[in-house]
């Protein structure tokens, strides 16, 4: 990354001549703070599982509500307030907010180093799960309508690493690389609130809650932290402490950011190409959706 690239990364939390924009940005952010933790923790059985709502689920779709494109396109004094200018200097605070919260789960790995030594090879295995990906979202997404589109979309759950090798391989504007693009900014939208609902119904599959903590990381620091958390509120009876499976949540968060690429590239990719030929002309609207080039 050049000097240039990261200097326009960080242009827009700069403070020279921004004072009433920064200012506006935290006293919002400060406000759907309280409000969400004040609604607090609400838990209530649903079916076999679950339901866990978590601060941090409402101080999303808060978030979501107050933009300028949403409530704002409407109320026009919350639009002077939360306008486009504060949603182009959060985007890159986040960065700096998940800070804190990455040393807080690495003081959490410590005390269980030995129990993530043992269960090692579980979580270089368990990178296998990208295939499943492949094998339920391919046809599913076939059966939408989606060609090529499909190859991207279902070859993980798209975050940083595989939007990286899709464009390098494919080009961003190519069927593949907006398929990606969409998963991505899929996740990106609704991904913090399904995994933080997903948590709570997880226990109810009666696999251990450790098993289903090293699920939670899937290489998005917010998605893992939303399933974690959820999944030791829901699996609080269960034996296990919360700090380990917010501990094996985040070394398998950290794991899957390392060997997910690879994971990708090396099996995923190739899998889901020659799934994708195979599958197409099964359950694709366009029978010649199969051909084309890799």
């Amino acid at each position: 990354m050049t000097n240039d690239t990261t200097a326009d990364r960080w242009a827009p939390i700069r403070t020279a001549g921004r004072l009433s924009a920064h200012l506006r940005t935290h006293l919002t952010v400060l406000l759907i703070v309280v409000v969400a933790e004040l609604i607090g923790t609400i838990t209530f059985p649903l079916g076999p599982g679950q339901v866990v709502l978590l601060p941090l689920l409402y101080a999303v779709v808060l978030g979501l509500g107050v933009s300028y494109s949403v409530l704002g396109s409407v109320i026009e004094p919350l639009r002077s307030v939360v306008d486009e200018d504060v949603s182009r200097i959060a985007s890159p605070l986040l960065v700096i907010a998940l800070m804190p919260l990455g040393v807080k789960y690495g003081t959490l790995v410590a005390p269980s180093f030995y129990d993530l030594v043992a269960a090692g090879p579980a979580f270089v295995l368990q990178e296998f799960g990208n295939l499943g990906t492949i094998l339920i979202a391919l046809p599913l997404a076939l059966l939408l309508g989606l060609k090529r589109e499909s190859i991207g979309a279902a070859v993980s759950i798209a975050r940083e690493p595989t939007l990286g090798v899709i464009t390098d391989k494919y080009g961003i504007e190519s069927p593949e690389g907006r398929g990606v693009l969409g998963t991505y900014m899929t996740g990106t939208v609704l991904g913090t609130v399904f995994f933080g609902l997903l948590g709570g119904f997880a226990p109810a599959t009666g696999l251990h809650p450790l098993a289903l903590s090293m699920a939670c990381g899937m290489g998005s620091a917010s998605m893992m932290t939303a399933c974690s958390t959820s999944l030791a509120a829901a699996a609080g009876g269960a034996g296990v402490a919360e700090d380990q499976i917010l501990s094996f949540a985040a070394t398998s968060n950290l794991l899957t950011g390392i060997t997910g690429l690879y994971m990708v590239i090396l099996v995923g990719l190739p899998v889901i190409t020659r799934l994708y030929a195979v599958l197409a002309p099964v359950f694709g609207r366009d029978t010649a959706a199969a051909d084309g080039g890799e």
